[in-house]
């Protein structure tokens, strides 16, 4: 029955949306929490199309709305453990280490954000699960400085839930016009992507200065050293 019904609801779907269709056509809800956990390690699986989709098809009776709810967040909150796992894995000194190797990035940066992470890592992770990339990244830092795990877990499953919720919801009362969703929550991604851009392009053009400055105050110095 899911198949027919994920089938009459479809629009074209190619690729990665496809295949999370068949994900959830072969194993169900617990497909679409299956989908969900992928989608938080790799970031270009559309939950824009999964979540609204898993709705539509509770909508019909396929399965409920809560198994729909629970399947979902505790992929979330899977995905979100996995990444945390990496960040402690990786630890304060491997980062330092990654982060001095980067241009343009100084080890004092990598200290500021802790800094930053420490005071207000509760809001970031809670948050950021309802923000489109930051979604996967934040759970990197957390297990970087060793967020308390229950606290973690706690601040993951309750984000998780209203992100899953609103789009879950969305095809639920949507019916077969759920794909309806995808172009608002596009927009909303490019919007963050956008502003992410810009910061990063802010934070070049400021080091960039910086270092040129630097540059010139040092050769100036060697010159008047030269001229004693």
């Amino acid at each position: 029955m899911t198949t027919t019904l994920i089938a009459a609801a479809e629009p074209e779907l190619t690729g990665l949306a496809a295949w999370a269709v068949d994900l959830m056509e072969t194993l169900g809800a617990p497909g679409a929490g299956l989908a969900i956990a992928l989608e938080n390690l790799f970031p270009p699986l559309p939950s824009e199309v999964i979540l609204p989709l898993a709705g539509f098809t509770a909508s019909q009776g396929s399965f409920s709305l809560a198994e729909v709810l629970f399947w979902t967040t505790l992929g979330s909150v899977v995905g979100a453990l996995a990444l945390y796992s990496v960040g402690a894995l990786l630890g304060r000194e491997r980062t330092r280490a990654i982060i001095k190797a980067v241009p343009l990035v100084d080890v004092a940066d990598v200290d500021r954000t802790e800094e930053w992470f420490t005071r207000h890592g509760k809001k970031a992770v809670f948050l950021g699960r309802m923000i489109p990339l930051f979604r996967s990244l934040i759970s990197v830092p957390a297990g970087v400085t060793r967020m308390n795990l229950a606290l973690f877990l706690v601040l993951t499953t309750t984000g998780s839930l209203i992100w899953n919720t609103v789009f879950v919801l969305a095809g639920y009362v949507l019916g077969e016009n759920w794909a309806v969703v995808e172009p608002w929550a596009d927009g909303f991604q490019v919007a963050v992507i956008v502003a992410v851009v810009i910061a990063v392009g802010a934070f070049v053009a400021k080091r960039v200065v910086r270092n040129r400055e630097h540059r010139r105050r040092v050769a100036a110095g060697q010159e008047t050293r030269g001229g004693i």
